[in-house]
């Protein structure tokens, strides 16, 4: 029973959903990825277990022709079950997909799908999508609770929620912190990390803007930057501006096989994530929280979207206001004063994860949606 796995979002390209669909194609016996073309892919694809084919645009929309592409593949594989890597847009292929021969068909959402649920012309083609589909899946509470009433009831009903897992072989503690630490200049200081793309939703300027309080508290702590993006030149200035330009450091876009380490090199994780845009931009859920957790570090999060499902409040790390540095700084200054507890934290975030948040257990819960046995 071939399982076709159509998606925009894999690798070599970096993100969320690409480390999910992929992740999730290692659980799966047999599967065949169809996805778009990217730089490198070539190099990339050859490494791997399974075959992929590449679409000639660097871009899947559902249109006819890449539907008869699509539905090409699955007939030339022998496929009969189809995993759609992001609900919206491409489940909209679901329909032309079952008459071909699908037997069943579960589409990820993430998050994005909740601005298509709040928008009338994109809630009709949710809708669409819903109705093709075995299942709609969803990465937290928070998403299926926005997703769910721009359904119909049957489509609704059969939602489930599956959730990324932690690789926590790759993330663990001292795997590799102490070297990131010397090569960065920061033995023997205490750490912050935000791990994260340099973009307004995630809240580093409020950890900048937080950082003056924590300075006056534990004044040589560092806020350690991690990661690139757009926003990158207003934060420095912001950092700048509010006077702790000497102690924000930005180590630029950091590869996805190197970050283990830089989680491992904090004291504290922090990311005061936050909802934009009217609600039509939260968080959806945030796996590097979860992935901080497995390598011991307590974390700091950002009350907005699913986020609140990666902490346990008071247990492994704190939910914070994102839009209060002095929330913000009045949790992290606890932690960093505080070892013992901040250590009591980590260690309980570690043990959460790896009973509650691992591949196989996703990996479980896609094939009985898709009727593997």
């Amino acid at each position: 029973m071939t399982v076709l796995v159509v998606t925009n979002d894999f690798p070599p390209r970096q993100g969320g959903i690409e480390t999910f669909v992929r992740s999730l194609c290692d659980e799966l016996s047999d599967v065949v990825v169809y996805t778009s073309r990217t730089s490198g892919a070539a190099q990339y694809d050859s490494s791997l277990p399974f075959p992929v084919v590449r679409d000639r645009t660097s871009m899947l929309l559902p249109t006819a022709r890449v539907t008869r592409d699509v539905v090409r593949v699955m007939q030339r594989v022998g496929a009969d079950r189809v995993v759609f890597g992001a609900a919206a847009p491409l489940g909209l292929m679901g329909s032309s997909l079952r008459k071909a021969g699908a037997r069943r068909i579960v589409a990820l959402t993430h998050g994005h799908e909740t601005w298509w649920a709040g928008t009338p012309g994109a809630r009709r083609a949710l809708r669409r999508i819903g109705d093709a589909a075995d299942t709609l899946t969803s990465v937290s509470a928070w998403c299926e609770e926005q997703i769910a009433p721009a359904l119909s009831p049957d489509a609704a009903a059969r939602m489930r929620r599956l959730t990324p897992g932690v690789d926590t072989s790759r993330f663990f503690p001292d795997c590799g912190g102490e070297q990131v630490r010397k090569g960065l200049g920061l033995e023997g200081v205490p750490v912050v990390a935000c791990v994260s793309r340099l973009v307004a939703r995630k809240g580093q300027d409020t950890l900048i803007q937080a950082w003056p309080r924590v300075l006056a508290v534990v004044p040589d702590a560092v806020l350690l930057l991690v990661g690139g993006g757009p926003d990158r030149a207003r934060l420095e200035e912001l950092a700048l501006s509010t006077g702790v330009s000497h102690a924000v450091r930005f180590t630029g876009a950091v590869p996805w096989e190197d970050v283990p380490p830089y989680v491992d090199a904090a004291d504290v994780f922090a990311m005061p994530c936050r909802t934009r845009r009217f609600g039509l931009e939260p968080e959806a859920l945030g796996i590097v929280t979860l992935e901080a957790s497995a390598a011991g570090k307590p974390v700091v999060v950002g009350d907005s979207g699913g986020a609140p499902d990666t902490v346990r409040h008071g247990e492994t790390g704190y939910l914070v206001d994102p839009y209060n540095p002095v929330a913000a700084a009045l949790r992290i200054t606890e932690l960093l004063t505080d070892p013992a507890r901040a250590k009591a934290m980590g260690e309980a975030g570690r043990t959460w994860v790896q009973a509650e948040w691992t591949w196989s257990s996703s990996g479980q819960i896609l094939r009985e949606l898709l009727d593997l046995r």
